[in-house]
Order: structure tokens, then sequence, then C-alpha cells
């Protein structure tokens, strides 16, 4: 793994708008920055360039690899310079700004950037391309039609990009814009944040970038407005982008994808308020299970959208599930991308956090079906931490299995006879996580296949509910015998697995355990979460516990969780969606509270730390609370994960049961430093012969959660190049 690094201290960037790279030789009186992305992330052979002078009255002449490129900028409101430059050689570039003295001598001001730019189709930083990767651009369905983008161009899945024009009809769905001088008789208007009332008029456009199929979505009507550009941007648009991240994980992987996911990029919500909408196939988890390349088409992504808009206030990602799994560790890591993230039934990332309970679920679940112990559901709950009895089922077998190569769940479109099977095809198509993020862990020098970082040696499953007497010694013992592991290609053994210690430590080095106190620590956060851990739904993969996972790292790595706000509803009461629903008045306020937040974190400009700035700036109702009644009734209380709170009463937070083997509330330990077993350690009288069984049974140790996992260390290494 060949990979560049940038100390959280040398990054330059900006707190809202997105990533900038100031000038790297400039005087007083002149800078450049790079507007729609850094300056060493550039793609397409084009970047938004902005020159700030305090000599309003000097031209300045700006150069790129010694050709005069002057007549790109036009002068701003605020006297700075705005240009898209364009005509960028792959690789680096040199672009040279200088303020012009009397008679054309040069002036006193100079500044110089470099500029490196790759191409559009990738890769920037994740690393080499995906193979297999499966073209699906002629099952891309168009915008309020039936029609598709058609075949691709080339092996890079690329389409000719195309612009399409809807409109929101009276009976509340969005149409194609006929052709011609006439607005449709169904149109109906709508009013933006900035209370200007316009034709609901959206412009779609759609094109290919870093092999994902992209498209972004603004308010511009084509009859009225000028052609939208950078300095024209649509009047009716209100400065704002929501880049929207879809969910899903299984079968993510080796494909280019059909669909942007959540409502597609013709999300009511946002349009009719003014705000650009983007995303991509590849930030969809179900297309793409994996942030590092979903990080990187987000860059891309926005990079083309201010490119074609101009500078935008803010960007707030906005997304659930896998969105979620996308938002917080791209904040974390490659921080400037997202200004703020609304986050629903929310995971910390992919990693560590729902991946330990899902394969501890699948572990459990299969544990039961050959143990000759009985178990009652009661015990079964306490075993696990989770609500009922059924939960493993519901959430084991059929998650996990994204940890698994041997059966693993591929996209019907990669071809059976393609797919990996360790006997009649070794080299085949590997469907998993960890092969899906094989830039990043690299390879077993043994087998080929990429390293993993699951583990469960020393877990002792079943620990609290031994302790509290809810489970008997005869259960634990056996538990913890026979549950077992899996080996490195997915299979149940009979023995722990064993996670490969250098890709615990690049797991934690490289951000795919999100830390919380990098980018994300001056990252505002709404985590909201439609409730649905109900014992009645059979258990959901979507526990609540979750959010205070993340809570509890940001306390951890910072002293406090000041940028993170937790709303809570009833998740079923909300809709057919109701893990992340637009019906929830909740979710729809929290994005205008998102805004709020965000547009008055960007006008202070005092001195204040970014800590105090995020914690001013929060909306005065903006607080941790729960809701009933389809979210009309508020109760404001700060969300904590155990106490005698009304909110845990109407929504009570269950465990895992790596947590009720002593993982702490955190959820990030890979593997566990161990302790050797002791008797005294338990609440319980074991036996001499008990004694033997536990140490048998545990040979090398048992877990010590007072000490950090192996291999976990704070890092501030953020914009990770591999």
């Amino acid at each position: 793994m060949l990979r560049t690094i940038f100390l959280i201290a040398a990054a330059v960037s900006s707190l809202l708008g997105g990533p900038v790279a100031a000038a790297e030789d400039h005087d007083e009186g002149l800078r450049i920055t790079t507007i729609s992305t850094r300056s060493d992330t550039v793609s397409g052979g084009s970047v938004l360039v902005k020159i700030e002078t305090n000599r309003s009255k000097a031209p300045v002449r700006v150069v790129l690899n010694n050709h005069d490129v002057s007549s790109l900028f036009k002068v701003q409101p605020d006297g700075s310079l705005l240009g898209l430059v364009s005509g960028l050689n792959f690789g680096r570039n040199q672009l040279f700004a200088e303020t012009e003295g009397q008679r054309g001598e040069r002036g006193e001001g100079h500044a110089s950037l470099v500029l490196t730019d790759y191409p559009s189709s990738g890769p920037v930083f994740s690393g080499p391309h995906e193979t297999p990767f499966i073209c699906m651009t002629a099952q891309f369905t168009l915008p309020a039609s039936t029609l598709t983008l058609g075949a691709p161009l080339d092996s890079d899945c690329s389409v000719a990009t195309r612009v399409d024009y809807v409109y929101r009809a009276s009976n509340n769905t969005f149409k194609p814009l006929p052709a011609g001088n006439a607005y449709p008789m169904d149109l109906i208007d709508t009013t933006t944040t900035t209370g200007k009332t316009v034709r609901y008029i959206v412009r779609v456009e759609t094109g290919t970038i870093n092999r994902a199929i992209y498209q972004t979505a603004v308010l511009h009507d084509p009859l009225k407005d000028p052609a939208p550009t950078p300095f024209t941007p649509p009047p009716s648009w209100n400065q704002r982008l929501v880049y929207t991240l879809g969910g899903g994980c299984v079968g993510g992987y080796y494909i280019q994808g059909r669909s942007i996911g959540n409502g597609g990029i013709l999300e009511d919500l946002m349009l009719r308020q003014g705000y650009g909408v983007a995303s991509s196939t590849l930030n969809v988890f179900g297309n793409n299970c994996q942030e590092l390349l979903a990080a990187e088409t987000l860059m891309m992504v926005k990079q083309r959208f201010l490119e074609n808009f101009g500078p935008a206030a803010f960007t707030i990602g906005y997304g659930c599930s896998g969105g979620s799994e996308q938002a917080q560790p791209i904040s974390d890591e490659y921080p400037g991308l997202l200004d703020g993230i609304v986050v629903g039934c929310s995971f910390p990332e992919l990693t560590a956090g729902i991946t330990l309970d899902i394969t501890d679920a699948d572990l459990f679940w299969h544990y039961l079906q050959h143990t000759t112990i009985p178990w009652t559901p009661d015990q079964q709950d306490a075993a696990t931490g989770f609500p009922t009895p059924t939960t493993p089922l519901t959430i084991g077998p059929g998650n996990a299995v994204r940890t698994k190569a041997q059966g693993g769940a591929c996209n019907a479109a990669i071809p059976l006879a393609s797919r990996f099977d360790q006997v009649t095809n070794p080299h085949g198509v590997r469907c998993d996580i960890y092969d899906h993020l094989v830039n990043v862990f690299g390879r077993d020098p043994a087998t080929g296949y990429a390293r993993r970082p699951l583990d469960n040696v020393g877990v002792q499953y079943g620990l609290a509910a031994l302790n509290s007497g809810a489970i008997t010694k005869q259960q634990f013992l056996d538990l913890n015998r026979n549950i077992g592991g899996y080996d490195n290609n997915g299979n149940y053994v009979a023995t722990r697995t064993v996670g490969d210690l250098t890709a615990i430590r690049i797991a934690y080095e490289t951000g795919r355990i999100t830390y919380g106190g990098k980018g994300l620590r001056h990252t505002p956060i709404i985590d909201y979460r439609g409730y649905v851990d109900q014992p009645e739904n059979g258990g959901e993969v979507h526990a609540r516990f979750h959010s205070f996972s993340m809570r509890e790292r940001l306390l951890q790595a910072n002293g406090n969780f000041d940028n993170q706000v937790m709303l809570i509803e009833d998740g079923v009461s909300t809709g057919s969606n109701g893990l992340f629903s637009d019906s929830s008045p909740v979710l729809s306020h929290a994005l205008t509270q998102m805004d709020q937040w965000l547009t008055a974190l960007k006008r202070d400009k005092s001195e204040e730390s970014i800590r105090n700035k995020i914690r001013e700036a929060k909306p005065a109702d903006l607080v941790d609370a729960c809701f009933t009644n389809k979210g009309t009734v508020k109760i404001a209380e700060e969300q904590v994960y155990r106490g005698p709170t009304t909110c845990n009463q109407l929504y009570p937070a269950f465990s895992t049961p790596r947590m009720v083997a002593g993982e702490p509330l955190a959820n990030n330990v890979l593997k566990c430093q161990l302790k050797h077993v002791s008797i005294f350690d338990y609440q319980v009288a074991f036996t001499p012969s008990e004694e033997a069984q536990l140490k048998a049974i545990f040979p090398t140790g048992v877990c010590n959660y007072s000490r950090p996992g192996v291999g976990q260390e704070p890092t501030e290494i953020i914009w990770d190049f591999f």
C-alpha cells in the first residue's frame, strides 16, 4: 500500500464551502485559492479559482503553464477575481498571478500555485480502479422518464453528459418539461429559503465521473433565466448544496450501479426550497460499500457542481444507514468536503461500527443451531444484549454475508462463473467488504487476498449475563467453547477469528475506524433516528446505541460532543420508510436547522475557537430531544445511553454481544488486548474443573477492555492518498 498523507496541522481547508488550497508563494497583496476542489485533487482539466488582492485598482495578470489566462477571470462584488481555469495538463500545472504596474511593468504583488490534475474517470486518491467493474448505464433511468442512458462509450463506463429539464406538477409528481416556449398548465410554483417564489422547474445534469453515474439538480427556468455559469448562477438557487448519500451494502462491489439511491436526484424536500442536490451511484453503499471511493467520488462530483454554478455557501451531507457510514468517516478523514451532516439510522462507520455487531449476531445464531444446551428467550437476550431472541437471525446472516468471500453476496450482474469459490474458482471475484478495500488493507502475501481486520480472540461472550446470574456457568462455557469464528474466506470454523495485525493497524491509521477527533470535531452533526428497536419488530440492525457510540467517540477525542445533536422519534409511525422519511416533520426541520447552524457559523468572523463558534452558532431550538405523536410533541432532554429519562422510557437503547462481553460503548476495539484468565474476575464461583475448562477455552487469555485495543492509537492523519 503506497500512501501519501497530510497531517491535520499542515492541511489547509476552509471551515465552510469546501476544501481550498492556498497559494504556495504569495506576498501580502495577492493570494490564490482553489474553490471547487483542493489544488492537489483537481480532475477533468479545469478548476474554479479565486484571486484576492488588496490592490483593487491594479490589474492582475494570470498565467497557466506560460499561457495568459487573465481573460478567464471576472471581478466579483467583494473585489476578488473568480475564474474557471480550463485546459490543464494531466499532472502538474503552474498557475501564476501578478499585479501589473504602470506601462505594463511587473507590479509588487505576485502569487503562484501548483495544480495537480487527474482524469475525470479517476482515480485521485482511492488507489487503482477495482476490476472487474460492471457498467450499468443501460439500466440507469433518466429523471421523470423510462428512458435510460444507453450503452457506455468506453471501458470506464462513460456516457456523454446530458441536461434534462423536469417540472413539478400540481399532482405532486415530476414530469419532463415539454419543448417550446410555453409553460405547462399544471406547473406549480415554489418558495425558496431566500423568500423567492419561482416556477418549480429543475435542471438535471447526468454524466459519468470516476466511473460513477452522477447527477446534479437545481432550480433553473430555461425560458427566463440565463444559462448557468459560475458567474451567473441560477437565480433560484439558494447557494447551498445538499449531497445525498445512499444506504445498503450487501452486494455493493464491482458495479457502477443503476440508481442514485434515496429518492433519486429529484429530492422534493431540498429542491422546492432552492437547494442544489448532487450525488452519484458510487455514493450509494448498495452499489459501493466503501467510504474511500465514496469520498473521492463526492469530491469530484462536487467539483463539477461548483464549476457549473459557482461557489456554494456550504455543503450538507444527507443520508441514512450506509449514508451515515459515508458521511461520518468522510467528515473525519477528508474535512472540507462536507460542512455539516444530517445522518439517520446511523453507524459510526463500516469496519467496526456495524461489522462487529452483525458478525457476532451471525456467530451466535449459528451456535444456537448446533448446541445441545437449552437457552430460553430471556437468556438469549441477556447474552447478546439484543432486544429480542429473533434479532441474531434478523441482523446476522443476511448482513454478515458482506464479510464472506465464500458464498459472498455478489450483485446479480456479476456472472456466476466468475465468482470466487475456494475449490473451483480460487481466483474469482470475491464479494466481501475487505477485498473491496484491498487498496487500503493490502494483500496477504500467503493468499493474495485482502488482509482482514476481523477478530474475536479472547471475547467472553455472555460475560455480563453470567455475572448477573442471567445465564448459567454451563451456558457461558458452552457458548465460548463453541461459538467459533470465520476463516479468511468467511466460512464458519470452530476456532476464533484471528485478525490480521497489519490490517488492524491500517484500519486505525487510515481512518477506517472513525476517530471523531480530526475533521469530525469541526463538523456540525444532526443525528436523526426513526426508532425501530422495538421487540415487536423482531430486532433491527439500525439500533439506537450506534448514535451513542459515535457520541462516546467524540467525547473521548475532544472532551465534548458540542457538535452533535440527537433527535429521535417513532420510526414506525413516520411513513413507509420510517428510518429516514422526508414526510417526517422532525427530519425536514433538521435540514432547516442545519442550514441555520452553518449559516450562523459562516457569519462568525470572530477570533473564537472553532469549538466555541460551533457551540454559539447552534440554533437555540436545536437540542437533544425525542418526539411523539408523529413528531408533533417535543421532549427536550439530553440523550443518554442508559438512565431513567423520559426518552429512554419511550425509546430504550439496547446492546450487542461484544458489549455484553465488556466492549466499551465507543464500539471501536477491533482486537482486544489480552490478560490471563483469573477466576477472581468473575461474580460467580468456578470449580477447579470449570476453571480448567475456562483456561482451555481461552489459552491465550481473555479480553482486557480496560486497555485500548491492539493497534488502537489516535491518529491526526487526514487526506490520505493511496
